[in-house]
């Protein structure tokens, strides 16, 4: 018997306004049935599952994240850093080398922290 990943739950302040940036930054759509005002909306990662479930709560934010997503772009992390912000990410730390190593750590719209790792071409050019 073993444990499967149902969610990965975000806790947030608007719960369809989280969710809908996470569909932009995933290209992944919504549930079909969530609308705006919904307390809980998700994000259909993979037609099998885990979905992100955004959850909302009346608590603001206030530690760092304990357990956060890192994603792997398509494009170069550069091209992605760059879309994300401007779907409305902020960009927290920067841990990007010269060489092209590193990640960036940045977050959603309510401070949820997140990392934008190098992308298999970017790997591929370091090899």
């Amino acid at each position: 018997m073993v444990s499967v990943v149902q969610n990965v739950a975000i806790d947030c302040a608007d719960a369809y306004r989280l969710a809908r940036f996470w569909s932009e930054v995933t290209g992944r759509p919504l549930h079909p049935e969530d609308r705006p005002g919904d307390h809980e909306t998700q994000v259909m990662l993979l037609p099998e599952g885990p979905v992100l479930h955004c959850n909302q709560v009346p608590e603001v934010k206030t530690v760092k994240n304990r357990i956060h997503l890192c994603l792997r772009p398509e494009t170069s992390r550069e091209e992605e850093v760059q879309r994300l912000l401007a779907l409305g990410a902020t960009l927290v730390a920067d841990h990007r080398k010269p060489d092209g190593a590193g990640w960036a750590i940045l977050a959603d719209p309510e401070g949820n922290e997140f990392c934008v790792l190098r992308s298999e071409s970017d790997r591929a050019a370091m090899s």
